[in-house]
């Protein structure tokens, strides 16, 4: 038996074959599609169904089992009539740094689009999590996440009133919020708590974010405070699952 060992650091254990050696057909055609996506490198135009189906003596159904499987893990894109393979996920960091600075550092053009800017008396749950009193106002905003323009996630962020009055005046939709705070309002992110699951989108999501309802979306749900530990905003984040990863350092040294 080959040496289970000697893999592509981070690859399924034994490429994901069962200890009983029996693998699924449309795995095995996953495979060498899998291959295939090499020799083509990023933006290479893939073969229909019908053509792969004939070049690996399959059916139709097999290859497309297949493709759903390469298509969820986000090795593949639906470009037009046709499927091309995509690039690399984007890598976003699990730190206090804007969506803007994370993708840029990749080389890619950070972008939103504003869906909404709405002003509404804050209600009683969500008052206890940004520090605000039940009926204060409070600004919800809602944009869709951009990289090189393509639409990547959904973000909704909520900020009392108090702490950001002229945010419908002042500030450029598709600008990094964090860097708003910070350069014109003088406020500083000190920490946050984060959550992150796994969902599906929603209908209207899935249609903002221009994905089918049953991509798996990872959702981060995040409540930040500033350097004197007063809540600063509440942040639901919407990811793409076939276009992002999610990176954090860990050091447990005294």
């Amino acid at each position: 038996m080959d040496n289970p060992y000697d893999q592509t650091p981070g690859a399924p254990f034994r490429s994901g074959i069962p200890e009983h050696g029996r693998v699924p057909k449309y795995y095995a055609v996953k495979a060498r599609i899998a291959g295939l996506l090499e020799e083509l490198g990023e933006g290479g135009l893939l073969p229909t169904e019908r053509d792969l189906a004939v070049a690996y003596e399959v059916s139709r159904e097999t290859v497309r089992q297949a493709l759903r499987e390469l298509l969820l893990e986000g090795r593949l894109r639906r470009h037009g009539r046709g499927t091309v393979v995509a690039g690399p996920k984007l890598e976003q960091p699990l730190a206090l740094a804007s969506y803007t600075e994370g993708v840029r550092r990749q080389g890619r053009r950070p972008g939103r689009n504003l869906i909404g800017l709405d002003r509404f008396p804050c209600p009683p749950a969500l008052a206890a999590e940004i520090g605000a009193e039940a009926g204060d106002p409070v600004w919800h905003m809602e944009r869709v996440l951009l990289a090189d323009d393509e639409r990547v996630g959904l973000e909704s962020t909520y900020v009392p009133v108090a702490r950001a009055p002229r945010l419908d005046t002042d500030f450029e939709p598709d600008s990094s919020f964090y860097s708003y705070l910070g350069e014109k309002l003088g406020l500083r992110f000190g920490d946050a708590d984060e959550r992150l699951e796994t969902v599906l989108a929603t209908p209207r999501e899935a249609l903002l974010i221009g994905t089918p309802p049953a991509l798996p979306m990872l959702l981060i749900h995040r409540v930040s405070r500033d350097t004197r530990g007063r809540p600063l905003e509440r942040v639901r984040s919407l990811y793409r699952g076939d276009r992002f990863s999610f990176s954090v350092h860990l050091d447990n040294r005294e």
